[in-house]
């Protein structure tokens, strides 16, 4: 049976829970949708596991990556990273700078493929919409995590890795001004965008299967 690893932030957490890390612990958001498929389509081929952490930065990932990652020996592994590394910035001042986000994403994926060799890896495109949580300070929001997505691409562009865009689905979706649709806040998504999340994370996974 292969193994699935979900890793990031919150948007990947989405309320998971942190005693039972099977398939039957996976929170409400695109990491459940996406192992919901698999479990009816593909009984019995894989395992799901999902430990992403609310509030984590690349930093924090990378923090603990031998616990949540290479002692786990997933087959497979994707990465949603980066709204938080400037959400912190601009709300408390601990966040982390683009340079210095490419390079820990850099180690993380480096140190992983070194230690499994045979691990495949998806890197999902981190985005942002106008919300409650982005407006005040939306200009500065939207540069900055934009610079996050082009330092994600590029890191899996040196790995070989696949990459997920999702910015500008999010934006043509949205272009009707309904941001809340697809997003409670501007950082964390609906159940409609958790739905957009997984397709498109299903569409990466399904050609590297």
């Amino acid at each position: 049976m292969k193994k699935f690893l979900f890793q990031g932030d919150s948007i990947t957490d989405a309320n998971r829970d942190d005693e039972n890390n099977d398939n039957f612990g996976l929170g409400c958001g695109y990491a459940l949708m996406l192992a919901a498929d698999c479990l009816k389509n593909r009984k019995n081929e894989f395992e799901f596991i999902n430990r992403g952490v609310s509030g984590d930065r690349i930093t924090d990932i990378y923090a603990r990556i031998k616990e949540d990652i290479i002692n786990l020996k997933p087959d497979y592994m994707s990465i949603l990273v980066g709204v938080n590394d400037v959400s912190h910035e601009l709300t408390q001042n601990c966040g982390v700078s683009p340079e210095k986000f490419e390079k820990i994403y850099g180690m993380l994926i480096e140190e992983v493929t070194e230690a499994l060799p045979e691990i495949r890896i998806m890197i999902l495109e981190p985005f942002v919409l106008k919300g409650l949580h982005t407006n005040e300070r939306w200009d500065e929001f939207s540069t900055e995590v934009g610079k996050m997505a082009i330092k994600s691409e590029r890191v899996a562009e040196k790995f070989g890795l696949k990459f997920v865009p999702l910015q500008k689905l999010f934006d043509s979706l949205s272009a009707d001004g309904n941001y809340r649709y697809w997003s409670v806040d501007g950082i964390h998504p609906t159940a409609a965008g958790h739905q957009l999340i997984k397709e498109e994370l299903y569409k990466a996974f399904s050609e590297i299967i």
